[in-house]
């Protein structure tokens, strides 16, 4: 399973800005989440998700805000699952704690861990194997993968308000000379919007980065099971 937790940056001279979070988390991925989103300690948020896919959206939105760390913990979880995030516990808890301690001081303010020893490698387990990887190795460690989403994290950083009203726009179906209109600028301005934000090179990428987490799942389940 994956649990994101994230933590309020300069939290001490800002609003609480949880529940509106936790609020927009909601609307836009609610049925994904195994338990509402929580706030946890203070102006912490916790997640529970199955899926690789929406897990990785969820950090990328809390990203985009540029109101948090966030640490993306990857393992079990203990069941039954109890009424709520906050009281739900099991390894991949204790490895987003490992890892949003990490995301505070790394460049993305995000980190990843696959086994709650804070060195974001997942164990591994007999029995399976990649060609020209031992058995139960994952394709990548997480040091490795936790690189790759801190780098297209850190390209989305550098996108300009002008290149996300593009962007915006393009993911909710429009075509280029919709947004033109949209947006009232020429389709050639629309289209150098989009080649600057490097959206296609984040959207050819993604693909890759949900495999890689789910292989650091997958791998992670099985060493729980072995163990």
């Amino acid at each position: 399973m994956f649990v994101i937790t994230a933590d309020q940056i300069d939290s001490r001279h800002d609003r609480d800005r949880a529940g509106e979070m936790i609020a927009r988390l909601a609307a836009d991925f609610g049925p994904a989440f195994l338990l509402p989103p929580d706030q946890t300690s203070g102006d912490e948020i916790q997640a529970l998700l199955t899926d690789a896919a929406t897990a990785l959206d969820v950090v990328f939105a809390l990203h985009r805000s540029g109101h948090w760390s966030i640490g993306l913990g990857i393992g079990p979880v203990r069941v039954p699952l109890p009424h709520a995030t906050r009281q739900a516990s099991g390894a991949a808890f204790i490895a987003a704690r490992a890892a949003v301690t990490r995301a505070k001081k790394a460049d993305a303010r995000f980190a990843l861990d696959a086994d709650g020893s804070g060195a974001t490698a997942a164990g591994a387990s007999a029995g399976r194997a990649h060609p020209g990887l031992p058995a139960g190795a994952p394709i990548l460690a997480g040091a490795e993968v936790e690189a790759l989403i801190a780098t297209v994290l850190l390209l989305r950083q550098r996108r300009s308000p002008e290149g996300w009203a593009a962007v915006d726009l393009l993911r909710g179906g429009l075509s280029q000379v919709d947004i033109a209109a949209r947006l009232g600028i020429t389709p050639a301005a629309v289209s150098q919007r989009i080649k600057s934000s490097l959206w296609r090179v984040e959207e050819a990428a993604h693909p890759a980065l949900v495999r890689l987490v789910e292989d650091l799942e997958q791998t992670s389940t099985e060493t729980d099971t072995a163990g």
